[in-house]
């Protein structure tokens, strides 16, 4: 993903969106009130997750890596007790030519529940290292421990406590293809090349219809950097105010206000534009202004998104709130 310009989000699907909320903007106070974390979101099996994913090798569409984790995600997400595992591949053109098989994966728990949540992350890695400080290492595969790999890990952890207990609501867990893919180089806007997983799901969103779509999503992005921090993400804050307000509201009664901060990030092209642009609303949990670098972590499209740079403490914070905000939903 990228800082810019988003998807064009269409007027129309928008026009009964709520406007700024005032309070969304507040500067965060420290003032913490703690309350019952419910489940069991374990950060140290998070972090096992993403190890997994790592081991693997970058996932970038079309090698062995990407197979090999796919089958594994399908396999673990089943494992976990969904009750339906869909599976929608698939073949997309990246913006340089590239044809890339692509395989998106939707687990859904309490499929009974009329009214739903759903739950993302990407978990393909990007082909090209290409924030990397040395030119040589900017044609090789990202690691893509944070980048990818961290919010599909605290997913699976969220998935496992899921069939531990089940929620009230439904709650489907989508794992979507080729985010990171996108051409960043240059001043024009690139955004319809990055996510091409989402826009080819949105064609035909597995497994809903028309009357059927959850009432908010909750995207995770590069949630498991040292010490980071989670500002409201522009378009999020304007078309998801919902989900944005639960999420980090919870966030603070559960003590996590210094990883959720309540004030301005920055508008990022990601998987949330294509799913609110496609009737979902969904609020995105990802690290845009690092204090090293005033935007993403250091080690954002580098070699250096490896293990090495996951922090539990960040895997926690994001992994507790997510679970807290889905076992307190009503249905």
């Amino acid at each position: 993903m990228k800082v810019g310009i988003a998807l064009l989000l269409g007027a129309a699907i928008f026009a009964g969106a709520c406007g700024r909320n005032s309070n969304a903007t507040q500067q965060n106070t420290n003032q913490t009130q703690t309350t019952d974390v419910l489940g069991a979101f374990s950060a140290d099996s998070a972090y096992s997750y993403i190890d997994r994913q790592v081991a693997f090798g970058p996932r970038v569409p079309g090698s062995e890596a990407h197979r090999q984790c796919r089958d594994w995600l399908i396999a673990s997400l089943k494992r976990f007790g969904a009750d339906t595992v869909y599976v929608q591949g698939a073949q997309v053109k990246a913006y340089n030519g590239d044809k890339l098989p692509i395989t998106n994966i939707i687990a859904c728990y309490n499929s009974g529940a009329s009214k739903r949540v759903l739950l993302a992350a990407h978990w393909d890695s990007r082909p090209w290292a290409d924030k990397a400080f040395n030119a040589n290492d900017r044609t090789k595969p990202v690691p893509g421990a944070n980048d990818g790999g961290s919010g599909v890990g605290v997913l699976l952890e969220i998935a496992r406590n899921l069939a531990a207990k089940q929620p009230s609501i439904g709650v489907d867990i989508a794992f979507f293809d080729a985010e990171d893919y996108g051409k960043y180089e240059g001043f024009e806007d690139n955004s319809d090349t990055w996510c091409l997983g989402s826009q080819y799901w949105a064609q035909n969103m597995i497994p809903y219809s028309a009357y059927n779509k959850p009432v908010y999503g909750i995207l995770l992005d590069m949630v498991g950097g040292r010490g980071a921090r989670f500002h409201y993400e522009l378009f999020s804050q304007e078309y998801a105010r919902l989900a944005t307000v639960k999420v980090w509201s919870e966030a603070e009664k559960l003590g996590h206000s210094d990883y959720f901060i309540r004030e301005k990030g920055a508008p990022i092209t990601d998987d949330h534009v294509v799913l609110t642009r496609a009737g979902i609303p969904t609020t995105n949990i990802i690290e845009s202004i690092n204090s090293e670098t005033q935007s993403f972590n250091p080690t954002w499209h580098t070699l250096d998104d490896t293990m090495a740079n996951i922090d539990r403490a960040s895997l926690k914070a994001v992994g507790e709130t997510v679970l807290n905000v889905v076992y307190k939903e009503k249905p």
